[in-house]
This record gives C-alpha cells, sequence and structure tokens, in this order.
C-alpha cells in the first residue's frame, strides 16, 4: 500500500519507521537538529515543501520533511483517509 506525504510524493507504508511531529520539536531539541543536518549531509533528506513543516517522515532509505500534520498523515495510514 502506498501512502500519499504531501507534493506529489506517495511511499509504501511498509518502509516508514516513524512520524515526528515537528511542531512540538523545539529548537533547544539538538539531536533532531543534527539529525535533520545528517540526513541532508548524505542525501537522505527530501523537503516536500517550502511552508512551515509539520511532520517528518523516516523511512528506511529517506527521510521526507512535510507540510501534512501526523493527524492526517496517522490516518492515512490507517487507511480512513483517500490517498
Amino acid at each position: 500500500m502506498y501512502v500519499h506525504i504531501g507534493d506529489d510524493i506517495a511511499v509504501r507504508a511498509d518502509t516508514v519507521t516513524a512520524l515526528i511531529d515537528m511542531e512540538t520539536v523545539l529548537p533547544s531539541q539538538k539531536d533532531v537538529i543534527n539529525f535533520i543536518n545528517a540526513e541532508d549531509e548524505i542525501g537522505r533528506l527530501q523537503y516536500l515543501t517550502e511552508d512551515i513543516p509539520r511532520s517528518m517522515i523516516l523511512t528506511t532509505d529517506k527521510t521526507y520533511i512535510s507540510s501534512l500534520s501526523t493527524e492526517v498523515l496517522r490516518r492515512r495510514f490507517e487507511g480512513k483517509m483517500s490517498i
């Protein structure tokens, strides 16, 4: 099953390892900032929005930053919302 995560990107649901709510991440949480920087340095980070990021989707081969909320994404993964 594929899930639309923003922009024109859909990922296989079984490759998603985590959904992170970026609205709850504080600038003082250096681990998250360092992780994002590290993913960017190795070419695994893809921004799906130029708007304020609301979620981070970690897959087995890439990390995405999306403007969709984790609640919307969660419902999509549960199949309660059409893709």
